[in-house]
């Protein structure tokens, strides 16, 4: 599986996360001691964000990081890919 999709699918769920709890992503930038624009970037999946930054985030969301097998994408995600 491409690592890119990887890190766009972990920024769209924390992102999710966010909004189910009614969060803005100031917000959680402050209980996470990063900067908005830091969220901005986790979630979009940006590669460039380092561990830490993911790891503070997702603790301020109170959720955990699981390794579970990879599926493959769906259509909605490829949508786009061979045009």
């Amino acid at each position: 599986m491409d690592y890119e999709l990887i890190a766009t699918r972990l920024g769209a769920q924390i992102r999710q996360r966010r909004l189910n709890r009614g969060m803005t992503q100031a917000r959680l930038a402050a209980l996470a001691f990063v900067t908005r624009q830091k969220v901005i970037a986790i979630e979009k999946g940006d590669l460039s964000v380092g561990m830490t930054a993911y790891a503070r985030v997702l603790a301020a969301l109170n959720c955990e990081l699981t390794v579970i097998p990879a599926v493959l994408p769906t259509l909605d995600e490829i949508h786009g890919i061979f045009d």
